[in-house]
């Protein structure tokens, strides 16, 4: 018995690899960016929430309640892999906090700018307070730095390791 368990005890996992990383980089950011933008929604510092996402499909009008926006929430979470997956393949050699910054704008200016038709609850900027303007700009910033900045980190890591 001592000799497995001591087995046990010496053995040692694997390191994940470096898009399972990215991958739980992209969740993570997205579930705890858009927590946090339903934070902000819910206080009245932004009209809109994370069930904007759900908004293109007449799913009933659950989604436009809690439920709603925790289901956005899921839903970011899943679509931030892909969005991290792209700041990989465009910034991760950049070791900095710019990129994300940029990302992050860029990311907004995407959804309120490209995709705004598409969303049907969505004013256009010109209609939205300025409450909303600058509380979804700064959690697309910070959001753009969190997924930037740890993917780059991971990227100096690896390329390290591998030296």
């Amino acid at each position: 018995m001592d000799n497995q368990q001591t087995l046990e005890q010496s053995r040692k996992d694997e390191p994940m690899s470096y898009n399972a990383k990215i991958a739980t980089i992209g969740i993570f950011g997205g579930l705890l960016w858009s927590t946090l933008g339903y934070i902000a929604f819910f206080f009245n510092f932004a009209r809109i929430g994370p069930a904007l996402v759900l908004m293109p499909w007449a799913l009933g009008d659950w989604k436009n309640g809690y439920i709603g926006q925790i289901v956005g929430i899921i839903v970011i979470g899943l679509l931030s892999v892909l969005v991290a997956f792209i700041y990989k393949l465009l910034f991760e050699r950049f070791n900095s906090l710019w990129p994300g910054i940029l990302y992050g704008i860029v990311l907004w200016l995407i959804v309120f700018y490209l995709l705004n038709p598409i969303f049907p609850g969505l004013k256009s900027v010109a209609n939205l307070d300025s409450n909303t303007i600058i509380t979804t700009i700064c959690l697309y910033v910070l959001y753009g730095v969190f997924i930037g900045y740890s993917i780059s980190y991971e990227y100096q890591e690896v390329k390290r390791v591998q030296s």
